[in-house]
C-alpha cells in the first residue's frame, strides 16, 4: 500500500511540476498579455493544485495525518487564482492594451461600444 501511495504522490507532484513548466513557457512565448495571462492563470493554477494535492496525499497516506493547512491552500488557490487572472485581463482590456494583431475575435468590443455610448 505504501508503494502505491508513493507512486500516486510522485505522479501528482510531477504532473504539477510539468504544468507549472508549461505555464512558464506560455508566459514567455505567447504574443499578448491576454494569452500570457491565460497560460499563467490556468496552467499554473492546476499545477499548484496538483503539487498541493500530492503533498496532502503524502501527509494523509504516508505520515497518516491530515494537514488542514494544505487543504486551505488548495481551496484558496482554486478560488482566487482564476478570479485574479480574469480581473487582470479585464483591467488590461479596459486601459486599452491591444490584442495580438492576428486575433480574429474581440468579444468585449461590442460591450465597450455600448458602454461608451451611455
Amino acid at each position: 500500500m505504501i508503494e502505491i501511495s508513493k507512486f500516486i504522490v510522485g505522479y501528482l507532484i510531477l504532473q504539477g511540476s510539468l504544468l507549472s513548466l508549461i505555464a512558464a513557457i506560455g508566459v514567455v512565448r505567447l504574443p499578448d498579455p491576454y494569452t500570457r495571462n491565460h497560460a499563467a492563470s490556468k496552467s499554473a493554477t492546476l499545477g499548484i493544485i496538483s503539487i498541493l494535492l500530492g503533498l496532502f496525499m503524502y501527509y494523509l497516506l504516508i505520515d497518516h495525518h491530515a494537514n488542514s493547512r494544505v487543504l486551505l491552500g488548495i481551496i484558496f488557490v482554486f478560488i482566487t487564482a482564476p478570479v485574479a487572472g480574469h480581473l487582470i485581463s479585464r483591467a488590461a482590456y479596459n486601459i486599452g492594451v491591444p490584442l495580438w494583431e492576428k486575433s480574429v475575435q474581440d468579444d468585449l468590443a461590442k460591450a465597450r461600444k455600448h458602454e461608451k455610448s451611455r
